[in-house]
C-alpha cells in the first residue's frame, strides 16, 4: 500500500487498508477456517463496501484472503442461518457479501491464492477481474453434498465458457480447476508465481485509480449493464431451484462427512 496510516474497518474477520494512492486492500482474515464466511464476516464485508461507496479517497479495491492456503472456502459450515417460517422466504447471507450488492461501482480486483470454492464465487462473480497465483484452484462442492449450485453457477456462467462452468458445478469435489486452466479459459486475467497475486492486483489497481474516477465508475457500470438483465432473471429462479433440489441438512452433513477427499486437478 502507499504511505499513510492504514484504516481498519469491519471488525476482526475483515481487514481493510487504504493508502494515499486511492487503492484499498480488503483481506478476509480467517485463515484457520480457509477464510470461510460466517455471519460476522458477511456483515463486515457489507460494511466495508458501503463505507468505500461513500469514501471518495478510495478509487479502486483489491480483495484477497489471508494466508497461502485459501482465498475463500465459501460459507462456514459451522454457521446456522436462521430462516423465516414461510416457504416463500429464504435468507442467504452471501447475497450481500459482494460489492455490487452494496451498489458499489468502484472497480474491484480479486487476488486469489490457494483454493476458492463454493460461496467464494459470490465474491469472484462481483469482481471486475481476477488475478491468481499458480497455486490457486477453483471448485464447486455443492452437488457432492446434495445441494443445488444456483447463485454460484450463475456467477460463473457469466465469467467463463458455459461448458466449463457446467463441468465445474456438476463435478463437485471430484475435480478442481487449476490456475493455469482458469487462465486459459478467461476466468483469470493474470497468472503469477505463488505469493504474487496481491502485488500484481495492486499494480493494476493503482493504474486504474490514477484515471479520472467518474470515467472509471461509468465504465464499470456499463460493463455490468451488458449482463445484469440475464443475471437478474436467473437470480429470480435460484431460490426456487434451491428449495426444490437441496437435500435436508442432516443428509447434506452425512454426505459431507463421508465424502471421498480425492480429486483430479485439471
Amino acid at each position: 500500500m502507499a504511505a499513510g496510516a492504514p484504516m481498519t474497518t469491519g471488525g476482526p474477520p475483515v481487514r481493510a487498508e487504504t493508502g494515499e494512492d486511492g487503492v484499498a486492500l480488503v483481506t478476509l482474515d480467517r485463515p484457520a477456517r480457509h477464510n470461510a464466511i460466517d455471519l460476522a464476516t458477511a456483515a463486515a464485508l457489507g460494511s466495508v463496501w458501503r463505507r468505500f461507496r461513500d469514501d471518495d479517497g478510495v478509487r479502486a479495491i483489491v480483495l484477497t484472503g489471508a494466508g497461502d492456503r485459501a482465498f475463500c472456502s465459501g460459507i462456514d459450515r459451522s454457521v446456522t442461518v436462521p430462516q423465516p417460517g414461510s416457504p416463500y422466504s429464504a435468507d442467504d447471507p452471501l447475497l450481500a457479501v459482494g460489492p455490487k450488492a452494496a451498489d458499489l461501482w468502484k472497480p474491484v480486483i480479486a487476488a486469489v491464492g490457494g483454493l476458492a470454492c463454493g460461496g467464494a464465487f459470490y465474491l469472484l462473480g462481483e469482481a471486475e477481474f481476477v488475478v491468481a497465483a499458480e497455486n490457486a484452484t477453483f471448485f464447486d462442492p455443492h452437488t457432492t453434498y446434495g445441494m443445488v449450485s444456483a447463485y454460484e453457477s450463475i456467477h460463473m456462467a457469466q465469467r467463463m465458457p458455459f461448458g466449463e462452468a457446467a463441468r465445474m458445478a456438476l463435478m463437485g469435489t471430484a475435480e478442481r480447476l487449476s490456475a493455469r486452466r482458469a487462465y486459459d479459459i478467461g476466468l483469470v486475467s493474470e497468472l503469477t508465481p505463488p505469493g504474487g497475486a496481491v502485488p500484481a492486483a495492486l499494480r493494476a489497481a493503482r493504474v486504474i485509480a490514477s484515471c479520472p474516477t467518474e470515467a472509471v465508475q461509468g465504465t464499470v457500470r456499463a460493463l455490468w449493464a451488458a449482463k445484469e438483465a440475464a443475471r437478474d432473471r436467473a437470480f429470480a429462479l435460484a431460490p426456487h431451484l434451491i428449495s426444490l433440489g437441496n437435500l435436508p441438512p442432516a443428509h447434506q452433513e452425512q454426505l459431507f462427512t463421508t465424502r471421498d477427499r480425492a480429486y483430479r486437478l485439471r
